[in-house]
């Protein structure tokens, strides 16, 4: 099992990981999206689009630039990966109105992005369904290569599983301050990725909501920074 194999023209920069879950290669990015090379497909979880509308609609004060700062950074890194299939592990709009009344601008950018490739939405807890006007295929989990892709962690299938749902963070120690990161949670037999909305929060891996999750011997998490990625193995993350 590779924990820690850097993917970058420059030896001093890491800015993706690669490893293995269930014989699969796959790519962790600093952006906070997963490749996987052999099937040319991309996998990004819990985008939250409309997030600052949602709140809108309860009368609550929320940042309204959430979806195209989301959109924005996905399509870079679908410009960069240039995957045959995107795959949403849920939570893709924040509340079910979040895709019918989607912003014209935010609709032709996402479907700018679905041109030319397949496109599969995993139902979430927050968004069941995207709107009948979303194109793309909606399923509640889909199998991929030897994985198993669905938005919530199961209690058993843990042998090559990638989830979302928890957003996933670790908190460690830098230069004598604590940080709290979001990360891509691993152990090699199950992977949780880390939020991807904008204006997504993250749930420290030492929470109660990963407990019995993973073998923390093994447990690593592959810390997203500005421009970087960075590995943590379990012993040296903070509670």
């Amino acid at each position: 099992m590779n924990m820690a194999s850097p993917v970058t023209s420059n030896q001093e920069t890491l800015c993706s990981l690669a490893t293995e879950l269930n014989g699969v290669n796959v790519v962790c990015d600093f952006r906070g999206v997963l490749y996987l090379p052999n099937s040319k497909t991309l996998i990004v979880s819990d985008l939250h689009l409309e997030k600052g509308a949602a709140f809108a609609r309860r009368g609550l004060l929320h940042p309204p630039y959430d979806t195209s700062q989301t959109l924005d950074k996905l399509h870079q890194c679908i410009d960069y990966f240039a995957p045959q299939t995107v795959i949403s592990l849920g939570d893709s709009f924040h509340d079910q109105l979040g895709s019918e009344f989607l912003p014209e601008k935010a609709r032709s950018q996402l479907k700018h992005m679905q041109t030319g490739r397949d496109w599969i939405w995993i139902s979430g807890n927050h968004d069941p369904k995207p709107h009948k006007s979303i194109e793309g295929d909606c399923m509640e989990e889909v199998t991929c290569e030897t994985l198993q892709l669905r938005h919530e962690p199961s209690d058993d299938d843990k042998i090559g599983e990638i989830s979302g749902h928890l957003h996933p963070a670790a908190v460690i120690t830098r230069r004598g301050k604590s940080v709290r990161r979001a990360c891509f949670a691993t152990d090699g037999n199950r992977l949780i990725m880390p939020s991807f909305g904008a204006t997504t929060g993250g749930l420290s891996l030492k929470h109660k909501a990963f407990k019995g999750l993973f073998d923390t011997k093994n447990l690593f998490a592959h810390v997203l920074g500005k421009e970087q990625i960075y590995p943590i193995s379990w012993s040296k993350m903070r509670g």
